[in-house]
């Protein structure tokens, strides 16, 4: 499913910002959608991830309790809601979507075009 991440930006720490990801198609319900994020110099990370219908989720520790996942099903839209954020929070985020609530990167089916996080000291 061709999937669009939108939001990113410049912020300042202790900052907040909503990033978006919206995707084609009449099966979105049918998929678990995540965020990702890839640093310079580091390798690409799990962020967060949603079930179906979203009453599951689950989180990389260091964003738990700063970040939120969620998702509209109507609109074909998961969110990251992102607080109290950090310069290394800085990076590019994905999205993707799968099959199962993960955060092994490998059993993810579909990702798309990154949206820039810049989170100034």
């Amino acid at each position: 499913v061709p999937l669009q991440a939108f939001g990113g930006g410049l912020v300042q720490a202790g900052g907040s910002l909503r990033l978006s990801c919206a995707a084609s198609g009449r099966t979105f319900s049918s998929y678990v959608m995540g965020w990702f994020r890839h640093a310079p110099g580091k390798e690409r990370e799990f962020v967060a991830a949603i079930s179906r219908g979203g009453v599951s989720t689950q989180y990389a520790g260091s964003v738990k309790g700063r970040f939120t996942i969620s998702r509209d099903n109507a609109k074909n839209t998961v969110y990251l809601q992102m607080s109290s954020l950090k310069p290394e929070d800085s990076a590019v985020y994905y999205c993707a979507s799968g099959s199962i609530l993960t955060a092994t990167q490998p059993l993810w089916d579909y990702w798309g075009q990154g949206t820039l996080v810049t989170v100034s000291s």
